[in-house]
């Protein structure tokens, strides 16, 4: 029924956009701001507070107990598909992670697609990281040491993008994330057909063409190519091999093969797509196609995935790599899970139950912080 009332806001908004009334993606913001999202009042024992770090549009969640010594923090970044979502969308989930590990969140309202082209998004959260990072200890009484980036979908895509630019940065002065929290992360864009795209390609909420139309706005490419990346003309013949060391479906435990995998064809290569989506292959829009030497500067990883999600393979393949690497990862696996389940946390009518246990996981996590 949820996923029916989306196609409708869609198929509603492409009518409108075909006659030069109002874009789509602007049409279906709109509908979800007004019908979709409430606003409930700030319960007792937190603090909620709309903010700017320079000039980037955040919200503040603080327990107002009393904290003995510094508190933990967390630069929450919103999904949305780079194209929609706000602060206003995961407004009950920062606040039940603030009241109930105690941590101060940070909600970041960085710009969307396709008005402000990647990396704009990117920028915003490190333009973000760096105000608070500068102000933690005297300002909201947060241990910098102690501060954590994550998000859900394309916010954990912002946010392991982020952890492997401060990697590769040759000059960072302000104390390094303490942790990744990637909620059903999407982490590559090289491969559409990976077993989770196959087995998930037509489950809600995330069909496996639409992220593919995420992607080509998030890199302001025209979205007609949608085909053509599911297709995967876009990657070039001298990359194929390194890509598929990378992402070959037995690097995946066995039982995500169950439900089936059939390898797909080979792709005759595009030359003028590959240059037209280039930077989309580069590890701050595919943070699972980095170069170990950055992987190995990454921080201590949470990793959620889900089973009914297309993107289940990128966070379970990230994890073979940092895990490959040494790195220190807890992986969270929800068995009857789909992408985007997140946002029907604590949503009256359209409360799902089982989002709680995804929620929860993350509280448990920043515990441990």
């Amino acid at each position: 029924m949820i996923h029916g009332l989306f196609v409708g806001i869609a198929i509603m908004g492409r009518i409108l956009d075909r006659l030069g009334i109002c874009h789509q993606v602007r049409f279906i913001r709109w509908f979800v701001g007004c019908f979709l999202t409430r606003i409930k009042r700030v319960p007792a024992g937190l603090r909620v507070k709309d903010l700017k770090f320079s000039e980037v549009p955040v919200r503040l969640y603080e327990a107002t107990a009393v904290c003995q010594g510094l508190r933990r923090g967390l630069l929450y970044f919103h999904g949305g598909g780079w194209v929609l979502g706000n602060i206003d969308s995961v407004d009950e989930v920062c606040r039940h992670i603030a009241k109930e590990s105690g941590t101060t969140v940070i909600s970041v309202g960085y710009r969307l697609a396709p008005e402000h082209r990647y990396p704009a998004q990117l920028d915003d959260c490190e333009t973000a990281l760096r105000h608070f990072l500068s102000v933690a200890e005297a300002e909201f009484g947060v241990d910098s040491d102690r501060v954590a980036v994550g998000g859900d979908g394309t916010g954990a895509n912002l946010a392991a993008a982020l952890c492997q630019r401060l990697a590769s940065a040759a000059v960072w002065h302000l104390p390094f994330p303490c942790a990744q929290l990637l909620v059903y992360p999407v982490l590559q864009m090289a491969d559409f057909n990976l077993p989770s795209y196959q087995q998930n390609h037509a489950v809600p909420i995330l069909f496996r063409g639409r992220m593919a139309f995420y992607f080509l706005q998030y890199l302001n490419v025209d979205t007609y190519r949608c085909q053509d990346l599911l297709e995967g003309i876009h990657v070039p013949n001298e990359l194929k091999p390194r890509y598929k060391e990378l992402l070959s479906p037995s690097n995946l435990p066995p039982e995500f093969l169950a439900r089936g995998y059939s390898e797909p064809p080979r792709a005759e290569y595009n030359g003028e797509l590959y240059h037209t989506i280039k930077a989309g292959l580069e590890h701050e829009v595919s943070p699972l196609l980095a170069d170990d030497e950055v992987l190995r500067k990454t921080p201590p990883s949470f990793i959620l995935t889900c089973e009914f999600d297309v993107l289940r393979d990128d966070g379970i393949l990230y994890r073979k790599r940092l895990l490959d690497l040494e790195r220190e990862v807890t992986w969270r696996h929800v068995a009857d899970g789909f992408h985007g389940m997140i946002n029907f946390f604590n949503r009256g009518l359209l409360t799902i139950r089982s989002s709680a246990q995804v929620v929860e996981s993350v509280v448990d996590y920043m515990k441990t912080l």
